[in-house]
């Protein structure tokens, strides 16, 4: 990756682990619809006077469709999951739960990526860490499994939706890109939203971890995560779960006083020897071999 790439790795992955932190914040107040359509609604607010002075709207005709799609993946169903999800489960372990994305990629990669033996042992032992993680976790705990599947579900249509966008939309500017997904989840969740409104008075520190969803953790992150998608292809994108985790522990055990006991820590070292197995770029001649006409 280029010196940009770099750079936009970095923000993203810092970016995207504050997020839960923040959702946890917001909903002690907030409905999770609310949550979600707020802050695409704050980021849609901010992008388009952006995209409109770079006059980059434009590129969103006859690609609505495909826009429409990244949206549901990207943004209206893992947002929801998330954050119905962080309900019944810690910030710092839904961050490690997303971890899992690169092997998801992997996985989903298989067909024009061969796996190779170190890729199924990444595979292995990513799934392996899960294990580990909701076992020592959430041991017994029926509201806390179902938090869990939902976030993995969400790793999975991450995973799903940076393959997407590095086949299908890759060309768009991130901003029109961004202004897309972001309005049509808004317009989507809206008649929820406003059926889910609080009816006791919200607290400052809701209002503001929704300000800083929409501007930063949506509007920044999502602008930066498409330019990267360009510059480094889904696989190597992917990989700012390597990151996020860090982050949503450090602020869930310093500012939430979310336990993080021995068990956590050994199930994402293990997810994270899955990622980086899971990503190790292919021999050549496995390549040839793969590119060899069948006699």
């Amino acid at each position: 990756m280029n010196r940009l790439a770099w750079l936009l790795f970095a923000v993203v992955s810092f970016l995207w682990g504050i997020p839960y932190f923040l959702i946890k914040i917001a909903i002690e107040d907030l409905s999770p619809v609310l949550v979600v359509a707020g802050r695409t609604a704050i980021a849609a607010a901010v992008l388009i006077p952006f995209a409109l002075m770079r006059g980059t709207l434009g590129a969103l005709r006859g690609r609505m469709r495909v826009v429409a799609l990244i949206a549901a993946v990207h943004i209206i169903g893992p947002f929801l999951l998330i954050t119905y999800g962080e309900q019944h489960i810690t910030s710092s372990l839904t961050g490690i739960l997303i971890a899992v994305e690169p092997v998801v990629i992997a996985l989903l990669l298989s067909r024009a990526e061969p796996l190779t033996p170190v890729r199924i042992l990444g595979l292995f032992l990513g799934f392996a860490g899960v294990v580990i993680l909701v076992g020592v976790d959430l041991s017994g705990d029926r509201y806390g499994l179902l938090g869990a599947a939902m976030v993995l579900a969400a790793a999975v249509s991450y995973a799903v939706a940076t393959m997407l966008v590095q086949r299908h939309a890759a060309d768009l500017p991130p901003e029109s890109l961004t202004v897309g997904t972001t309005v049509i989840t808004t317009l989507v969740l809206l008649p929820a939203s406003l059926f889910a409104l609080p009816d006791a008075p919200v607290g400052a520190d809701a209002w503001g971890a929704l300000a800083v969803l929409g501007v930063f953790c949506t509007a920044v992150a999502l602008l930066a995560f498409y330019k990267l998608i360009g510059l480094a292809g889904s696989n190597r994108a992917g990989l700012v779960t390597y990151v996020n985790p860090v982050v949503a522990v450090l602020l869930g055990v310093a500012l939430l006083n979310e336990p993080v006991g021995p068990g956590t820590v050994a199930g994402f070292a293990v997810v994270v020897a899955g990622c980086w197995f899971c990503t190790r770029p292919v021999p050549a001649r496995a390549e040839e071999k793969i590119l060899e006409p069948s006699r």
